[in-house]
């Protein structure tokens, strides 16, 4: 695992990991900025992004957000003001970050991430269409998985 640096409010990771294939960017660091709630990549070349804590958590990697299979995917709402509280390297491939929320099973691969830093604007936009097609607000917060199904134990 990479070296672990903190200091109040931001966590700081600098991984020595490698990717899934020969071609997966690998961070040189790996900055949690609590206070603006985004999960900054920095990388040799020079490139840096950050990734809002509330995308990571609605794109959760995660079976309880993404299923076992194409269209079992949950819905997540009331993630906006999701911080991150803990976060992991596993391996010499991802990051597992624990959530306020609790969630914390998404094991977030080096290109899992780097795909999302690329395309967060498209992952925005699918994913507030995703809400408006559903009518659900964004802010809503989830319903209990029981409950959404109408079991009482």
């Amino acid at each position: 695992m990479g070296e672990r640096l903190a200091r109040p409010g931001i966590f700081y990771m600098r991984p020595m990991m490698s990717g899934l294939t020969p071609e997966t960017p690998v961070p040189t660091g790996v900055v949690v900025h609590s206070k603006s709630r985004v999960l900054e990549l920095q990388y040799a070349n020079g490139e840096s992004y950050r990734l809002p804590f509330e995308l990571l958590r609605v794109y959760s990697p995660s079976a309880e957000v993404q299923g076992h299979g194409p269209g079992q995917e949950t819905l997540q709402t009331g993630k906006r003001d999701v911080t991150i509280t803990m976060i992991e390297g596993v391996g010499n491939y991802a990051l597992q970050p624990t959530f306020s929320d609790g969630h914390s099973t998404g094991i977030y691969s080096w290109d899992l991430l780097h795909d999302m830093a690329l395309r967060q604007d498209e992952l925005w936009r699918a994913y507030l269409a995703r809400l408006a097609a559903a009518g659900i607000d964004r802010d809503t917060p989830m319903v209990p998985a029981a409950a959404a199904h109408g079991h009482c134990h």
